[in-house]
């Protein structure tokens, strides 16, 4: 298991952030689906929920969900879903490795499971699938999008007349969503606010 004191410094702003009136909203998924039995729990200001509706600041409606429920392999093919989490996590384990050492050489943070994700035609079909059904679901409830994650492939686009959000994750791709006060909702891609740091660095020594 892979936990550094940085993690530890999240939870403790998140508790603060709570204890001081913000609302916290944990929406469960499948890798720790053994919090699901605690759905609805509510401890102070946290609550932990399998699922939410978020109204943005522009009005509109979405739904915000894992994601898994609307995946087949991992609802119907548990081994199969078993054998790619063990996939994941090794190809995590190298890209800390890889990581590590572009960092030392000067080089921004890159995902070779993403990489390897997006180079095979299976995935890409896989991904268009679990977008059209999660959409189609969105539909079904009248609402107006959904932010979700599972896939690990951070997007920010409309399936049919859907908002799909997907926030990626902060583990191999690093990315987020981030809503604005207008309401309108940016991805936010950590390799990206690097290289524009690089790249001030760079003109103020050149200037």
């Amino acid at each position: 298991m892979y936990w550094p004191q940085a993690h530890t410094n999240v939870i403790r702003r998140l508790l603060t952030m709570a204890k001081r009136g913000t609302e916290v909203i944990y929406v469960t998924g499948n890798h720790d689906e053994f919090l699901r039995r605690y759905s609805k729990l509510i401890l102070g200001n946290i609550q932990l929920v399998d699922e939410a509706v978020h109204v943005t600041a522009d009005g509109r409606h979405l739904l915000v969900i894992h994601g898994d429920q609307f995946d087949v392999i991992t609802r119907y093919h548990r081994w199969l879903a078993f054998l790619g989490d063990s996939a994941y996590e090794f190809t995590l384990t190298l890209n800390r490795w890889l990581n590590h050492w572009r960092a030392r050489y000067g080089y921004g943070y890159w995902s070779l499971s993403a990489y390897l994700k997006h180079k095979v035609k299976t995935a890409v079909s896989f991904i268009s699938d679990f977008e059209e059904a999660i959409a189609h679901e969105v539909t079904k409830r009248e609402l107006h999008g959904v932010v979700c994650g599972h896939i690990h492939h951070a997007e920010i686009r409309k399936v049919g007349e859907v908002d799909y959000l997907n926030c990626g994750d902060w583990v191999e791709s690093c990315t987020a969503l981030i809503e604005h006060w207008d309401g309108s909702i940016e991805l936010y891609r950590l390799a990206d606010a690097q290289a524009k740091e690089a790249l001030l660095k760079a003109e103020m020594v050149a200037g």
